[in-house]
Formats: structure tokens, sequence, C-alpha cells
């Protein structure tokens, strides 16, 4: 089996575990947690298992018959730093259990990989209007192990996200900008959402982000969308934006001791890579609620 594979499923198993193991159960309800999980400063750990199915499109021979398979893992632990105000550190591991890549003999299939890890590093602060900011960076690391998958450089840059509660839920906007900062531009490089690689040597240039509404419900239900777009300034016309629509559940359910947060999205994608890109997504979410041990 994959070592990164192996590494990967102890280290999610023993986070589970450990979570698990905890004495006290806790002293909110789930309709409770629901509605502070929605708060993007909350100072409540998660460790989210984001399993996202893809089908594709595009102008490429078979492109509309091409399916993926990403297993991501993103825990987030808060250091809560003065009154409102939390230090976020966010890695995001994730595992590709399939992607299809083009190359002269048409599309190929990938099968488990590490593929590439990012992080933001964030601090968050929540005003007495309600409103949150939070500014950070964001950087990403050609980790994939497979050298079709990896991306060829590091990319970091700045982000920022601003975010309003309301007594119904809460709505918000998180951008970053990325820039690639060394190795080797387009050099085997890929998109793990769009495996074509340009032949022409440009650094990254990626302005990306989130927007994300959620509208509380009764026991501990919630109407939502998370989804993720991207405007690649390096692509060529046609091929900068991608961009979804997406809406879905969350629902927080409690496992013996352990809070638990279950999401199901679809998103939809309006614009994409016209050779090849995404079309639609389906998210599936398992994120235990753990108690921070500070």
């Amino acid at each position: 089996m994959n070592h990164s594979k192996v590494l990967f499923f102890m280290l999610a198993f023993l986070l589970i575990k450990m979570s698990y193991a905890q004495d006290e159960k806790p002293s909110k309800s789930n309709d409770e947690l629901a509605k502070e999980l929605a708060n993007p400063n909350a100072t409540l750990g998660t460790l989210a298992f984001q399993f996202d199915f893809v089908s594709y499109t595009g102008s490429l021979p078979d492109a509309s018959n091409q399916f993926s398979t990403i297993l991501n893992f993103q825990p987030s632990l808060p250091i809560p730093i003065g009154k409102g105000v939390n230090l976020f550190v966010r890695p995001n591991i994730p595992i590709i259990l399939s992607q299809p890549v083009f190359g002269d003999a048409g599309f190929e299939q990938k099968g488990v990989n590490l593929g590439n890890i990012s992080a933001d590093v964030a601090f968050g602060k929540t005003w007495t209007s309600k409103t949150i900011t939070i500014l950070g960076a964001f950087a990403g690391f050609p980790t994939a192990t497979d050298q079709e998958l990896r991306s060829s450089e590091i990319t970091l840059g700045p982000e920022v996200m601003v975010a309003q509660l309301f007594k119904w839920g809460a709505v918000g906007l998180m951008v970053n900008h990325a820039w690639g900062i060394s190795g080797n531009p387009n050099e085997n490089g890929s998109d793990q959402e769009a495996s074509i690689t340009s032949n022409v040597p440009r650094h990254a240039s990626v302005t990306a982000g989130q927007y994300f509404y959620v509208v509380n419900l009764k026991n501990a239900w919630q109407i939502t969308g998370q989804p993720t777009w991207s405007y690649n300034h390096e692509a060529e016309s046609g091929s900068k934006l991608t961009f979804p629509v997406a809406t879905g559940v969350n629902k927080v359910v409690s496992l013996g001791k352990l809070p638990v947060k279950i999401s199901v999205q679809y998103w939809y994608y309006v614009a994409q890579n016209e050779a090849f890109g995404p079309k639609h997504k389906i998210r599936l979410q398992f994120a235990p609620v753990v108690a921070l041990q500070w």
C-alpha cells in the first residue's frame, strides 16, 4: 500500500481516537454547535474529511467521460490569542484516489497518490457588529507523489476573508492570490482539477477563493454552500476562470460523546477550462468536533 495513504489513515485514526477519549460530554447541544460552526472565527476544533466526486467536460477527446475522486483532510484547531481574536493554522492534505491526466495517448487514470498539500496561516477577529475579518497568508507545495500530478512550483500569497453573522446564519467571502516563487514553471506541473499543462514557461499567478452561506434550520440542520473558485491569470483565454454555484445541507449529530458535522453539497460549474475542466461535483464531508487542548 502507498506509504502516504498509510500515514494519512494512521493520523486520521489517531486524531479521531483522541477525540473519543474526551472524558466530558460537550456542554452545548448539537443545535448550538451547528450555529457556532457557521462562524468562521469560532473557537471550535474540527477534523474535516472531504470526499469530492467530480465529473468533467471539455473539448479534448473523451473529456466528458472522465471522473475523479479526491479525499481532503483539513484539521482546524484555532488558538485564542485575545478577546474575539484567534490564530488559525489550517493545512489541507489531499489524497487522490483517482484522477484523469491527458497525454499523448489520451486520458489516463492515476490511482492512489498524495496530492499537493496547501496551508494557510491567518488571524481572525470578531467585531461588535458581528462582522468577521480574517487576514493571513496562503501557500501551496509540490508534494504529489506522482510527477504528472505534482505542481511545478511553491506558491505563496496573501488571503483575506470578510463575513457577517446574522440570527439566521452567516455569509462571507474569502479571496487569496498566490504567485509561483520557486521551481520550474510548468515543468510537468499539474492542476488537480484540470490536468493539462501549458508549454509556455510562466510562473503561477492565481487568484482564488471561496464564497459561503449558512442558513440555520431546526434540530441542527442547515442549508449551506461553500464552493471554491479560481482565476488563473497566466492561462489562455477561455481557460482562466473556474467558478461553481453550490448548495447543500449540514447536520451536527452525536456519535457517542463525539459531535460530528456531516455535510453534502452539489456544485455546478458555470465556468471552467474550455479544453478540460470540472462540470459537476458532489462533496461529502465528515467533520468531528474536538475539544481544544488550550
